[in-house]
């Protein structure tokens, strides 16, 4: 039990003895009744079981308070409405004429009955609110209290504090780190800007996919140039009061300027900077009020006060145009996922701390995990440790390597899934069907793994196709050889089974939405055109709400349709043609699946050069 548990307990037994207290004392001013009545009482005078009688007699009315002692020792009292009849009782009984006094009732002293209650009360209300205030102090102190809503919720970072980052921490991002150097040379050195009469950007919003590492990116900006750093991201201005947002937003420039030279930085700012005007809350709504402040703070900064601002999001589409104008985020910088070299370096930085055995390549590692972003990379080592441990081993070897590769790009394999013979076969058919076109297209991009073991996502067994090389543009060429490939699996079930199964409606549903891309997005078509047909991927409620009706006439959509439907058509048949002349290879390996439930690149590719 920690000592603010013990000191919260204190208080409540603290509090509990002043009200039994409180309970006490209200008792002995009041007095309690008993069950003994005049009825009783005349009925043992008579009997002689009385030895004495006190009678307190109030001043002014007649009633009074009566105690009686008994032979036996014991007592009794009771309310007696007219002591005169008491007395007159007592003075018909021999032994008793002389055995009672009357007193007039003593009045309780103001202490008890003004002073103690009013004591005990405010004793009260003090340890309660002494309790109370520790209570907040123990859960955070100022932001913790009830009536903080105004106040800002960012998060200081120091250069001196540990969890500061510099540009050493940040791989894979040469071309940013360079563009983002002068930034710090100015809030190192602003003289030399300022005698020139340059202005350094106001803002910078950082663009670019999930786990790109811009937050890291904005942390060593902050760090290189020895300046605070404020982070905070853009649902914390928001709250269900009116005006709290706005409220936040004053405050944190407040700090920010008390700082300044510094950094602020705004990570998803797309959920507080959204275009206005595309709610149902018109511009009463909170969001906007909040945005509206933003703009007015950003816009209201001196020429060169020190305070830059950084945001950050992957939605950079969907942005008020008013954030976006020169003098409020005047630079642009896109963080894009890293090419090879640069995944190289980032899980050279990831694997620091961590012993990896002889075995691992991290050149290897790096070309076969194209795609990946800074996140991705380091969730992959992440997973490799932990099977590492897991299995009691000291070193990371590339097999673990290998194994989370796996888990994080198609899912964990479910070894103890029970399934069919027949299930199993169809599998390998189906497997084996999208291995050969992988291997045989120049395009796609050879085959790094092939299974059978059902997988996480609901699937029977999968391969794995791995990309040699980066390239920023894909071919028309290269589109459709995808689609062969994905189609193969249903291929071959028709080939070796007199039926087809259920197995395939995601690898059509894949060839049918890269078929609908090439007709509608990217002009692949002669017969529809280099014309954008496609659906936006944004609709603002309240702007385009009612509007969901598409753009283009009945005719245009059926051609299209029927340009998408020979594509695949197309496609089918060629790669129909080509699982026909390599159907040995095809029946070696599903056998071979079949037997090993895996097959690696080597043992596929074997395969091949026995045909």
């Amino acid at each position: 039990m920690n000592k603010r548990m013990k000191t919260g307990y204190g208080y409540y037994l603290l509090i509990l003895i002043i009200i039994v207290a409180a309970v006490y004392f209200s008792s002995r001013i009041s007095g309690s009744q008993t069950n003994y009545n005049f009825t009783q009482f005349q009925q043992d005078v008579q009997k002689g079981k009385i030895s004495f009688v006190e009678i307190l007699q109030n001043e002014e009315v007649p009633t009074g308070r009566v105690n009686v002692t008994f032979d036996s020792g014991q007592t009794a009292s009771f309310y007696a409405t007219d002591v005169k009849e008491v007395e007159k009782l007592l003075c018909t009984v021999e032994g008793l004429q002389n055995n009672y006094v009357m007193k007039d009732v003593q009045k309780p002293s103001w202490i008890l009955t003004t002073l103690l209650p009013c004591g005990l009360g405010v004793l009260i209300i003090f340890f309660l609110f002494s309790f109370l205030s520790a209570q907040s102090q123990g859960q955070g102190g100022g932001n913790a209290k009830m009536m903080n809503f105004g106040k800002s919720r960012a998060q200081r970072i120091d250069p001196q504090d540990p969890h500061s980052k510099t540009f050493a921490d940040v791989a894979g991002l040469k071309e940013e780190k360079e563009e983002l150097a002068e930034i710090v040379d100015f809030l190192a050195d602003p003289g030399k800007y300022t005698e020139i009469g340059a202005r350094i950007p106001k803002g910078i919003i950082l663009v670019g996919p999930p786990g790109t590492g811009k937050t890291l990116l904005a942390k060593a900006i902050a760090g290189e140039a020895g300046v605070p750093f404020f982070s905070l991201s853009g649902s914390d201005f928001v709250e269900m009061f009116v005006g709290v947002g706005a409220s936040r937003v004053r405050d944190m420039f407040a700090e920010a300027k008390k700082s300044a030279p510094c950094i602020v930085f705004i990570d998803e700012i797309d959920a507080v900077a959204r275009r206005r005007g595309s709610g149902l809350g018109g511009g009463h709504d909170e969001r906007e009020q909040t945005l509206n402040q933003m703009l007015v703070e950003m816009d209201g900064f001196g020429v060169n006060e020190g305070i830059i601002v950084m945001a950050a999001t992957n939605r950079v589409d969907i942005l008020d145009p008013a954030i976006l104008r020169p003098g409020r985020f005047d630079r642009r910088i896109s963080v894009g996922r890293p090419d090879v070299r640069g995944r190289e370096e980032i899980l050279q930085v990831h694997v620091k701390g961590k012993p990896l055995s002889d075995d691992v390549d991290l050149k290897r590692v790096a070309q076969t995990t194209v795609g990946f972003a800074g996140a991705d990379l380091e969730n992959l080592v992440n997973e490799a440790a932990i099977a590492c441990a897991k299995d009691g081993r000291k070193c990371i070897s590339q097999a673990d390597i290998d194994r989370s590769f796996i888990k994080v790009g198609i899912g964990a394999e479910k070894k103890s899934r029970v399934i069919s013979e027949t299930d199993k076969k169809i599998t390998a058919y189906h497997e084996a069907g999208h291995a050969i076109l992988f291997h045989v297209l120049p395009k796609v991009g050879p085959v790094h793994i092939i299974s059978v073991i059902p997988t996480g996502e609901g699937a029977a067994g999968y391969t794995m196709p791995v990309p040699e090389k980066d390239e920023m543009h894909v071919t028309k060429g290269e589109m459709l050889q995808q689609i062969m490939a994905t189609l193969g699996g249903r291929i071959a079930e028709s080939l070796i089974f007199d039926d087809i199964t259920t197995g395939a409606s995601q690898d059509i549903k894949q060839a049918t939405s890269t078929a609908r891309d090439m007709v509608t997005k990217y002009g692949f078509s002669e017969n529809v055109g280099m014309v954008n047909y496609a659906d936006s991927d944004e609709v603002f409620v309240g702007r385009d709400y009612g509007h969901t009706s598409r753009s283009f006439s009945e005719e245009v959509a059926k051609n299209i349709d029927a340009e998408v439907k020979g594509i695949i058509d197309d496609c089918y048949r060629e790669a129909k043609k080509l699982l026909e002349e390599n159907m040995e290879v095809l029946h070696k390996t599903a056998r071979l699946l079949i037997e090993n439930e895996r097959v690696t690149r080597e043992e596929f590719e074997a395969l091949f050069d026995g045909q």
